[in-house]
């Protein structure tokens, strides 16, 4: 099981050190200590916790969808042809951009500051970890 030190666990819930060593001070994270006595955080909990915490922006088009994955954000650039676009909306931490027509970018309205819900419906998702399962190795900071 993987285990994340309190810098590495920070960075992925996109908080400081300080307040992932707040929780754990509190009890509302679970930590221990690795072999060099690091306190580190099991990767499992981790995971746990990230999925507790998580909390979604509520989705303003009010639309049903049988896609799950939705990320709302705000649109950041916009570079358009007289074809096709590049769209990228900032989703949280997270930057999510897109390849359209740039009828659509005009229809829409598409501009930097517009609010914009991202879709994903895909039946390919590609995961990748950075290194082979199994292996004894760091999680890179």
């Amino acid at each position: 099981m993987p285990h994340y030190r309190i810098s590495e666990a920070a960075g992925l819930l996109v908080v400081s050190d300080d307040t992932v060593r707040r929780w754990v001070d509190a009890g509302t994270l679970g930590a221990g200590h690795d072999d060099a006595g690091r306190l580190v955080v099991d990767g499992a909990e981790l995971a746990a916790f990230a999925r507790d915490r998580a909390h979604e922006v509520p989705d303003p088009s009010g639309i049903g969808s049988s896609a799950r994955n939705r990320f709302v954000g705000i649109v950041t650039h916009v570079v358009a042809d007289t074809v096709m676009a590049q769209v990228e909306l900032q989703c949280g931490p997270n930057r999510v951009v897109s390849l359209m027509s740039s009828e659509a970018v005009r229809e829409l309205g598409l501009e930097p500051g517009v609010l914009a819900v991202a879709v994903i419906k895909a039946t390919h998702v590609i995961v990748e970890t950075p290194h082979p399962a199994g292996a004894e190795q760091a999680v890179p900071v």
